[in-house]
């Protein structure tokens, strides 16, 4: 048994391994291809020799996707940290200069981050890394899994979603909701609610209301939370953007419930009133996600560091801890 073992291991390379690696994420061999720039005919090769090498099927086809066996399924694991630890090994033989860097970073996400994040983002690359730059694209985009796998974005700053296996994620912040209402509201001006004091249920759900909603839906976390306790409200106007959902407030007689980092930051320009929410509204956590092929590439751990440093420094973290929807 050694003896077979010992030939196994011998008719292994490195090629081999990483055919495998790009099998059990992409579940295609011609998306496993297109990862590590092998033709087809050339994974379908690989395949072969691996299936002999190891005595295992590894994959059953199913419809257009290749199914992993429990065999395949149980190096999963196993040779994603091999090849990280060989990556790791040769990045560690060079040293990374930010200062020297030339590359576009692409990021994705809300408004929000284009607004809070990004300027201080950008003034903080510019000082270590001068040659690089910074792109930023609105979620609208598209399917964050393909994105990544087409290197159209680095990262993604959204909610949690569902991705693919591949895809590398942290978390950023927790985004509790704060009620925004415009300074002179007629309604909660002779209701006598003074800032910072939750809006009454009935009030809530009399008022119009603005969404932010980049697919056009017209309900959210809001009517889910009212739905239940049998209460609904009433959603007047739709916009993809969170600082359209600022304008309009602010020059209507609307309530909107937006991240709570937001709602601080659009006060001190906009005449908004900040209020609590009149129920418990689910905190929503950020985070950032990533395509696992760039876990350990030097430039792409070193953006990923500033992001974080930057979200700590603006203060979203704390500015989320200890928070409730409402008592």
């Amino acid at each position: 048994m050694r003896r077979i073992d010992a030939m196994n291991l011998n008719a292994l390379d490195l090629n081999l391994v990483r055919v495998l690696d790009a099998l059990l994420r992409e579940r295609s061999v011609t998306r496993a291809g297109e990862q590590i720039g092998l033709s087809q005919p050339a994974v379908s090769a690989a395949l072969n020799r691996l299936r002999h090498v190891l005595n295992d099927q590894l994959f059953v086809r199913r419809g257009n996707d290749m199914v992993p066996t429990p065999r395949a399924e149980s190096l999963t694991e196993p040779v994603r940290a091999a090849l990280r630890e060989i990556e790791r090994a040769f990045h560690s033989a060079h040293s990374f200069n930010p200062a020297e860097l030339e590359r576009t970073f692409t990021l994705m996400g809300a408004d929000f981050f284009s607004m809070l994040l990004m300027p201080t983002l950008a003034v903080r690359v510019a000082a270590i890394a001068p040659h690089a730059s910074l792109r930023f694209l609105d979620s609208a985009r598209g399917d964050v899994s393909r994105l990544l796998q087409d290197d159209e974005i680095d990262v993604a700053l959204e909610r949690p979603l569902e991705v693919l296996d591949w895809v590398s994620s942290v978390p950023l912040f927790h985004s509790p909701f704060a009620i925004i209402a415009a300074q002179n509201n007629a309604a909660i001006r002779m209701a006598g609610i003074a800032g910072g004091e939750p809006i009454p249920l009935e009030l809530f759900c009399e008022l119009p209301h603005v969404l932010r909603s980049i697919d056009g839906s017209m309900s959210g976390s809001t009517d889910e939370a009212l739905r239940k306790i049998g209460r609904s409200r009433r959603v007047s106007l739709a916009l993809p953007h969170f600082q359209a959902v600022a304008l309009a407030v602010a020059n209507g007689n609307y309530l909107s419930a937006v991240p709570r980092q937001f709602a601080v930051w659009a006060a001190k320009t906009l005449p908004l009133a900040i209020f609590e929410p009149p129920l418990p509204i689910a905190v929503p956590e950020i985070r950032m996600y990533w395509h696992a092929r760039r876990d350990d590439e030097p430039p792409h751990r070193w953006i990923r560091l500033q992001i974080l440093d930057v979200v700590g420094a603006l203060g979203f973290v704390e500015s989320a801890a200890g928070e409730v929807a409402a008592p």
